[in-house]
């Protein structure tokens, strides 16, 4: 959530900033609207209160009768106006509060401009690219034939874009999530199994509420929500809370199921396991000073690096457009890896600093030195996503056996240096 202040003293900044995301300017102004409604009401809240506090006082001591009952007619007259202000300024409140709940994160300087996949711009590449001399399969050829992936089953079980991973597919999910626990618990993160049903409060405190409704698998019953990713409940793991400062950075490394209805992605990515409403992923997630912010976004997207280069894998990292950041997102970084089944490039892990726009939204702050309550600032970062990791290995380290080779850093985990 954007700070108020912040629009009211510097609102032509803002707006040429939140322009760049395609937000019109007549939101920005209605948002300067409402609080200056809610800042008035408040104020003749107060000067009113406080005429009826001295006017009680006032009658006790009248002189006369006359001047008693006009001081009980003007007492009767503020309560009135009193009784009408306090709902004006609670829907003034609320209607301030929906739509900052709609307006995102102001873009980094440097973000680039657009908002299609085209228009990211590329920033390095790491590994090097597959060569084959056979003719390549895609991870859906390769894992029927070594009887990894099941998905015919999984739509006759529970419908289309499900899949059942068997035998080895199994265990390479668990070196993967070994795999890059054991590298983030070097880096200082702490492993987290966060719960992946939570409420509200926490959604919105990411804001994946109320803009990302669509996507979201809602328990109605019980008022509780399926996370799509880790980021959720380790966000919320400081919710209302103040943090001591000398504890700064928090580092945590998540690793949970999400679940995610991919609404309005019908026909896109339907083959195989690439998009799918159940997977697993290790997200990495930190609370760390606003100075500090972009150098840690910097070292999220080198882990992420590190470890899809410790797999063997070639890809890229590209900068993300401010049209296609998600709302919290002040900059992001995609890691995106060559996928030899698809001849293309494929996001596989994402890095994002989202300023103080979480924390303002969940309370979440730390203590400085000086005694001064600052909010925090949120990062967060996919260290393996599992699903579209294996898509990788399959296809990167096939051969013309119909084998799979495995990297190097998964043999001790897997216990074998081959899928067969």
């Amino acid at each position: 959530m954007l700070d108020i202040r912040r629009i009211r003293e510097d609102t032509d900044a803002v707006a040429a900033a939140l322009t760049r995301r395609g937000v019109d300017r007549s939101q920005v102004d209605e948002a300067l609207r409402l609080d200056e409604q809610r800042r008035a009401l408040i104020t003749e809240g107060d000067e009113l209160r406080a005429v009826q506090k001295q006017r009680s006082r006032e009658i006790g001591s009248a002189g006369s009768p006359e001047e008693r009952d006009a001081l009980i007619s003007e007492v009767q007259q503020v309560s009135s106006r009193l009784d009408a202000l306090e709902p004006a300024q609670r829907e003034a409140e609320e209607r301030l509060a929906a739509l900052l709940d709609e307006l995102p994160n102001l873009p980094h300087p440097s973000a680039p401009e657009g908002e299609a996949d085209a228009d990211a711009v590329e920033v390095s590449r790491f590994g090097n690219p597959p060569a084959f001399d056979f003719d390549v399969r895609d991870h859906v050829e390769i894992g029927e034939a070594l009887g990894i992936i099941d998905i015919p089953r999984a739509v006759k079980v529970s419908g289309a874009r499900f899949t059942y991973l068997l035998g080895h597919a199994v265990l390479l999910e668990l070196a993967l999530v070994r795999y890059a626990l054991d590298r983030l618990a070097v880096e200082g993160f702490t492993p987290v199994i966060p719960p992946v049903l939570t409420r509200q409060e926490a959604l919105h405190g990411t804001a994946f509420l109320p803009t990302g409704a669509e996507q979201i698998y809602q328990v109605e019953r019980d008022d509780l929500y399926l996370v799509g990713t880790s980021e959720v409940p380790l966000a919320g793991l400081h919710m209302d809370e103040i943090l001591d400062e000398a504890d700064l950075p928090v580092r945590y490394g998540g690793f949970s199921t999400c679940f995610r209805r991919e609404a309005g992605t019908y026909g896109k990515d339907t083959r195989g396991i690439f998009r799918v409403h159940q997977f697993d992923k290790v997200e990495m997630f930190s609370f760390c000073r606003p100075d500090h912010s972009e150098a840690e976004h910097d070292r999220l997207r080198d882990l992420q690096i590190d470890l899809l280069s410790g797999l063997g894998l070639h890809g890229r990292v590209v900068d993300i457009p401010v049209g296609d950041l998600g709302a919290s997102a002040a900059r992001k970084y995609d890691c995106e890896v060559w996928l030899p089944g698809q001849e293309a490039y494929r996001e596989l892990t994402s890095a994002s600093n989202c300023t103080d726009y979480q924390a303002r939204r969940l309370r979440a702050r730390y203590r400085t030195g000086d005694g001064d309550n600052v909010l925090l600032h949120t990062l967060n970062g996919t260290a393996v996503a599992v699903g579209r990791t294996i898509i990788a290995i399959l296809e990167t380290h096939q051969r013309a056996d119909g084998t799979v080779a495995v990297p190097e850093a998964l043999q001790g985990h897997l216990g074998t240096d081959v899928l067969a």
